[in-house]
């Protein structure tokens, strides 16, 4: 039997994604000893899931510093916080990702629930033999960012101030294949407007792209396309109910190659004319300037209305942007794309997008919302970040705080430690006192495993001068000073 990328919450609040193939026939109670024995191994071997991270003080200072900058562009163009929660109800999500995209949702078994949390178990069990459940899972972790967005938007509409700005910084999950770069949790940072169809909020949110990697020193390509086109395409080859089908197969050109995206049409049911079509179409991405790109798809689509519409989209943005990159076998192979798309590659790194966004007009009405026009952008923090450290681009001093330590001498000089450290906090200087009056190199040995900048002694002799010893653990210098010049010479 197979259970296929199906999240169950069980009793513990524990998180089990079964994804692999069980070759031979069990009993319920067999595969219970199973799974109790698999128990008994991971609390003798600590793991984490596949696609997950831990992150120390080091790596977590280096992602605020990535927070702090996009953070910092979204306030900066009046863009305002927003949170929701870590899953949605599964009828918010499914169907709004494409065929691909919903194959990667995370479900949640239904515990929990009023009145369903003692059927849990037995659902539990009947899915395990292969049987079908259609009350196992109601609810999901959410995939992105923008479909409970618009889920917020349609159950508030009436109260937001249009259009409305939100910027979001949250985790979001996918049942992905682990590999470079990819992961099932993971960041993302977005930025959308909603409210307003103008093409201004397309500048201004290239703008964020543009400013934000400039600050974090990553080179990169901004691309952009615009939906329509695509839509166009669909039209040239005889049905608009193409489009799914032709940007999903368009969306795995990078991964696959031409050659395989050919197939996959052809096995879509797409006739060699429109292959031939295509190929024409994706062909553009040789050309080298974004004049030379529309005037071969200028060409290419002749009197087509919606082509026309998309160019004249794509040049008032890029009028205002030079910076952008036409690139037509862009897709994004999400379904509530309209107009405008973008994606973010570094150009010095072997890395996937590391952003991508862009409009979609009706996106709230599938909540029952019409016409609530909306454009957005995402930033994948945890891609940003393995490039910025293949790059070595971080500040040099982003790891390292000016941190005191202040070593232990026993229980009388406890009232003075702790009347030092409250001078050094209320200074703004991070302290640790030792808590245990263990041998000096013991204590010192801390100091350098911690990574202390300084450290302060505070001794009999230390005591009867009112002073302090206070030691650079990196150049070695010491000084005898009072706390008032400690403080000046740790904040220099």
């Amino acid at each position: 039997m197979r259970l296929s990328k199906v999240v169950l919450l069980h009793n513990c609040g524990v998180l089990a994604s079964f994804q692999e193939q069980i070759s031979q026939t069990l009993t319920i109670t067999n595969l219970r000893a199973y799974f109790c024995s698999l128990k008994q191994l991971n609390l003798m071997k600590p793991s984490i899931p596949q696609g997950t991270r831990d992150f120390g003080a080091a790596s977590i200072r280096k992602r605020d510093f990535i927070f702090q900058t996009i953070r910092t562009a979204f306030t900066l163009h009046g863009f305002e916080p927003l949170e929701t929660p870590a899953f949605e109800k599964l009828e918010t999500l499914m169907g709004k990702y494409g065929e691909e995209g919903d194959k990667l949702i995370f479900k949640i078994l239904n515990n929990g629930l009023d009145k369903k949390a003692e059927k849990a178990q037995a659902a539990f069990d009947n899915v395990l033999l292969g049987k079908n459940e259609p009350k196992l899972t109601e609810r999901a972790l959410k995939y992105d960012l923008t479909i409970p967005f618009a889920r917020y938007v349609a159950m508030n509409h009436g109260q937001l101030a249009m259009p409305f700005k939100r910027f979001q910084i949250q985790n979001v999950w996918r049942a992905d294949r682990p590999q470079k770069g990819r992961y099932r949790e993971f960041t993302q940072c977005d930025a959308d407007i909603v409210g307003s169809q103008s093409l201004l909020n397309e500048v201004e949110l290239s703008n964020i792209y543009h400013n934000v990697f400039e600050q974090l020193q990553i080179p990169v390509s901004i691309c952009i396309n615009n939906r329509k086109i695509l839509l166009a395409l669909a039209q040239q080859c005889g049905d608009e109910q193409l489009i799914t089908a032709l940007a999903v197969a368009i969306d795995k050109l990078d991964k696959i190659g031409l050659e395989k995206v050919v197939i996959e049409l052809s096995d879509r049911g797409f006739s060699i004319e429109n292959i031939d079509l295509i190929k024409k179409y994706l062909a553009t991405a040789q050309l080298n300037t974004n004049d030379e790109k529309l005037e071969s798809i200028e060409q290419l689509f002749g009197e087509n209305e919606l082509a026309k519409e998309a160019i004249g989209e794509l040049k008032s943005v890029l009028t205002h942007c030079s910076f952008l990159a036409i690139d037509f076998t862009l897709a994004r192979g999400l379904d509530y794309y309209t107009g405008s798309i973008f994606e973010v590659k570094p150009t010095t790194v072997q890395m996937g997008s590391i952003g991508g966004g862009g409009r979609y007009d009706d996106l709230t009405g599938l909540f029952g919302v019409k016409d609530v026009p909306g454009v957005g952008i995402s930033f994948g923090v945890d891609r940003i970040y393995d490039v910025m450290e293949e790059l070595e681009v971080f500040p040099a001093d982003i790891t390292s705080q000016k941190e005191v330590l202040l070593i232990n001498f026993g229980e009388e000089y406890a009232t003075d430690l702790l009347s030092i450290a409250k001078e050094l906090r209320n200074a703004n200087i991070p302290t640790v006192i030792f808590p245990d009056a263990k041998k000096l190199d013991k204590q010192s040995k801390y100091a350098n495993k911690r990574g202390f900048e300084y450290v302060i002694f505070f001794g009999e002799d230390e005591k009867k001068n009112a002073q302090v010893q206070l030691k650079n653990f990196i150049t070695g210098d010491k000084q005898i000073v009072t706390i008032d010049e400690a403080i000046k010479l740790i904040n220099a």
